[in-house]
């Protein structure tokens, strides 16, 4: 997959990891965006936010697909470097969500925070015409 967010600062014990139950098949790249399903199930991000997808943290280690493997730990506190989707602008201290495989952008529904969907919140601006990478800070707000 393409568009993996890559470590700022890991905060709380060492990103605070939590390991989840993860299908053998499926291979899942380091810096992965993660959601869940019942029961405690993780997933790479694939669409745009949605009432069915819940982001829980960032993939930290690689997973390669049918090693035997059904287990994986997520970073759920620390500031990480995103890909912005280039749809809109995201301001400074705005809540982002997932737009798609690994990429964020600004939550414009309120209802949104409440769904359980927010990533977390920008540290920095991304223009409205552009694809770029923006700190985000997960696990606190």
């Amino acid at each position: 997959m393409a568009n993996e967010a890559s470590i700022i600062e890991l905060l709380g014990n060492g990103g605070d990891v939590v390991r989840y139950t993860v299908a053998d098949g499926t291979a899942i790249s380091a810096g992965s965006l993660m959601v869940v399903s019942e029961p405690r199930t993780i997933a790479k991000s694939s669409n745009p936010v949605t009432s069915t997808e819940f982001f829980v943290g960032v993939a930290a280690a690689d997973k390669e697909a049918s090693d035997g493997s059904t287990t994986l730990g997520v970073y759920t506190k620390g500031i990480f470097d995103m890909y912005c989707f280039s749809a809109g602008a995201v301001t400074a201290g705005t809540l982002v969500v997932i737009s798609g495989g690994n990429t964020v952008v600004q939550a414009l529904d309120d209802t949104i925070e409440t769904a359980g969907c927010i990533v977390g919140k920008a540290l920095e601006d991304a223009g409205a015409a552009t694809a770029e990478r923006i700190a985000v800070l997960i696990g606190t707000r």
